[in-house]
């Protein structure tokens, strides 16, 4: 048995490698960021061949860095953004438009139009979705629609429909296996979760031909083996969602347990058991995983920015140098001094669901400085998951008094203890961070014997530091006030620059 194995964890923003050992302890990583394309407002798309150069070529030189060869590698395990779309031609590998991103808004007008057409009770008892731009479904369309000969070529059976895990897939087979997993399908809107199929009433409703469609495969099983990349063939075992992949790596297997992900996004995920509960909070019921046949769900609330307000403040603002620097910036005040941030730059996600919101800053006065937007952006993402557990609560009943979090923006302390306080639960960060990267490792290495049990690998989860909760509950009251009214502040200005058709500031 080789001796590591290959996680492969491609980002919203950037593409990462990690090489893990059997205690699941990462020798060696690599990440390069890819270039964010953004045509018009609210359009968001990646060049799918830089997402493939990056993340084959952190692969490569991660193993280098640790001086491995790919006989060292045991198998290769693939977390991927969900919902991203690509279609390519099957003949030449080449997309035939860039990939549109979870985050784009632009057939926001389409979802209405289903909305107003009754739509939405089929889809979220088909799905466990709420209709929205972000997931798959129509952005293929869209795609079908407005590239020059596509529909044609889709209908001939030319081109390829794929999430990032079945681009990656494809490039690393050579073009020989088009597949992906349960995770990702069920965030497409084109997939039945109860029947585990690609839903004929859904594909007839976005008029997509069957044929464009991946197979779908469990998420830890022996699919292909690489060709091409590396000297010698390695299995591809292992593939989920990048927040399936974290509730895995967090070791979530039990119903009740639930992980908050910090990343781009920020992404709070319930692990509710072998049946799926439709939600009546605007959260999404979807797949968590499918092992030894055996197929788990959860409940998600999904928040569109999180990580992503401190690369505005970095790129946008200019008021940090780097995204590191946030919390020392932040930390200068004592509070947000009033301002509260509702940082809706690709609408508001659960439990609101209003994708025409925009970004808005309240209680802005003179004496509001740099350290103060710092502050109230950091807060805005703790406020967001607040709304989200409790709606999660709601939906399962179960008091939520331990969430364990992982992603990049869990090194802020600050802001890890603000969470604490805000939801009076323990907020638990692991000695490992990488827990994305990590579950989809782990999905990977039980399937080829590297790991023998889901048992085994529940050992090895360690807690790191715990954040127990310690504000007062009269202010925590105060604040949880303010961030409501600010919440409909930027609720009622979507609404009153909306006329029903386009937004009244758009290009």
């Amino acid at each position: 048995m080789s001796n590591f194995i290959l996680s492969l964890d491609q980002g919203t923003t950037s593409s990462r490698a990690i090489i893990f050992d059997r205690d699941g302890h990462p020798v060696s990583a690599a990440q390069e960021e890819f270039t964010q394309i953004y045509p018009k407002p609210g359009w968001v798309e990646h060049d799918p061949e830089e997402i493939w150069s990056t993340q084959s070529g952190v692969a490569l030189k991660a193993m280098q860095d640790a001086g491995l060869s790919s006989r060292d590698i045991a198998a290769i395990g693939i977390t991927n953004q969900r919902e991203t779309t690509v279609v390519w031609n099957r003949e030449t590998g080449k997309p035939v438009y860039n990939a549109i991103i979870w985050q784009d808004r632009r057939t926001a007008d389409f979802c209405d139009q289903l909305k107003k057409e009754g739509r939405s009770k089929m889809i979220q008892e088909k799905t466990g979705l709420i209709i929205d731009a972000y997931f798959s479904a129509t952005k293929i369309k869209w795609i079908l629609d407005n590239v020059d000969g596509a529909r044609r070529m889709a209908e001939e059976g030319k081109l390829a429909f794929g999430t990032v895990d079945t681009w990656l897939i494809w490039n690393l087979t050579g073009g020989k296996s088009h597949i992906t997993d349960v995770t990702n399908a069920s965030r497409t809107m084109l997939f039945n979760i109860h029947s585990l199929t690609w839903d004929e009433e859904l594909l007839k409703i976005f008029d997509i031909p069957a044929g464009l469609l991946p197979d779908v495969r469990s998420s830890s099983e022996v699919y292909c083996t690489t060709e091409g990349l590396f000297p010698t063939a390695v299995p591809i075992a292992g593939i989920a969602g990048d927040q399936q992949a974290a509730l895995f790596g967090q070791m979530c297997t039990e119903p009740g347990m639930v992980k908050n992900t910090y990343g781009t996004g920020c992404f709070m995920v319930m692990n509710i058991g072998k049946k799926p509960i439709e939600s009546k909070n605007k959260l999404l019921t979807t797949i968590a995983w499918q092992v030894n046949g055996e197929t788990y769900y959860a409940l998600e609330g999904s928040i569109f920015i999180a990580g992503a307000v401190v690369q505005w403040l970095r790129d946008g603002l200019g008021i940090i140098g780097k995204s590191s620097d946030v919390e020392k910036l932040a930390s200068e005040v004592k509070d947000s001094g009033g301002v509260c941030f509702v940082p809706a730059f690709a609408g508001l996600g659960a439990p609101h669901w209003d994708q025409h919101a925009r970004g808005t800053i309240v209680g802005i006065t003179r004496g509001t400085t740099a350290a103060h937007i710092a502050r109230a952006a950091l807060d805005s993402i703790a406020f967001q998951t607040l709304d989200v557990l409790k709606a999660m609560e709601n939906d399962s009943g179960i008091e939520i008094r331990e969430l364990r979090v992982d992603g990049g923006a869990t090194i802020n302390n600050l802001l890890m203890q603000f969470q604490a306080d805000l939801l009076q639960a323990d907020v638990v960060r692991p000695k490992i961070t990488e827990t994305t990267a990590l579950g989809a490792a782990y999905l990977a290495g039980l399937a080829v014997g590297y790991w023998k049990d889901i048992k085994e690998i529940r050992n090895q989860w360690q807690a790191g530091t715990v954040f127990n909760p310690g504000m007062g509950a009269e202010e925590r009251e105060v604040l949880i006030k303010e961030w409501n009214k600010s919440i409909k502040a930027a609720l009622s200005w979507a609404a009153s620059s909306w006329d029903g058709n386009r937004h009244l500031d758009a290009n």
